[in-house]
């Protein structure tokens, strides 16, 4: 497939599914069907009903799909994969449980281990996030949940298209850093702790799920630290939309840019900049 046409599948697949998550969000009579994994993370009917539409519209493409709901796959299998998606069907689901809005779709393109495009939709907000490496990344506001259905003459309001990193977010005064909603711990603490040492004016900027990476992809956030467990269907699609716009993505401890479809699919801390 071109690029063009992998974009327009990657971004088109994110909106779909972001809608099956929007039915069962908006619907005042479920409790979400909530599951608890063997990691003690929760899995609800939007986590599912998510992954069902990703696989269903990413078949298309040939390339094989390791989603964070799907069947785990041997790497042995893996290994021989030269391109692949690595999918989160809901990012945020302990957000997207609280209902407080910040939960995202994430959808990577891998080749040979690094992610080369990413897509990031965020429902509520109705914004992806979207980028290929060596060609660039944008946010687009303004997409109607059912703006797919609508041909592009008839759509009411015209989509709005920011270039990345946007300059107009870059300049703020002071660091800002990003920290989990819900991930804190004395190792972040303790790091942002040192940002205050060398910085005068150091921003605390909480956010829930892959919205953390877009934050620095776009300007408005200058690093973020994890330095708690992720796997790498949390992080592909935003470290191929931060590689697009000339940020970083980097194991903490070698400097290094996060490789994927690893025998281990566990990420290391790392920090975006």
């Amino acid at each position: 497939m071109q690029p063009d046409n992998i974009l327009d599948l990657a971004i088109n697949t994110s909106v779909y599914a972001g809608r099956e998550i929007m039915r069962i969000y908006n619907d005042p009579s479920q409790d979400f069907g909530i599951e608890m994994k063997a990691d003690n993370s929760p899995l609800t009917l939007a986590d599912k009903a998510s992954h069902d539409c990703i696989v269903e519209r990413l078949k298309p493409s040939g390339y094989p799909i390791l989603s964070e709901e799907g069947a785990q796959i041997p790497y042995e299998e893996r290994k021989d994969w030269h391109r692949l998606w690595i999918v989160d069907p809901l990012d945020g689901t302990k957000e997207f449980i609280k209902r407080n809005g910040e939960f995202t779709v994430n959808i990577a393109l891998i080749e040979d281990g690094k992610p080369i495009l990413g897509i990031i939709f965020a429902p509520t907000l109705g914004t992806v996030y979207g980028g290929i490496v060596g060609w660039g990344a944008r946010r687009v506001e303004g997409i109607n949940l059912d703006y797919l259905d609508v041909p592009v003459t008839q759509r009411k309001e015209p989509l709005t298209f920011y270039s990345l990193p946007q300059q107009a977010l870059l300049d703020h005064v002071g660091l800002k850093v990003v920290a989990s909603r819900s991930h804190m711990n004395p190792e972040t603490e303790e790091y942002i702790g040192k940002l205050r040492k060398l910085n005068r004016h150091v921003d605390l900027v909480s956010k829930g799920s892959s919205l953390k990476m877009c934050l620095v992809a776009e300007g408005s956030a200058d690093v973020y630290p994890r330095f708690a467990p992720t796997m790498e269907w949390d992080t592909a699609a935003g470290d191929a939309i931060c590689r697009a716009c000339g940020k970083q993505v980097l194991d903490y401890k070698t400097g290094l840019p996060l490789i994927y479809n690893k025998p281990d699919l566990h990420n290391p801390w790392f920090i975006v900049k």
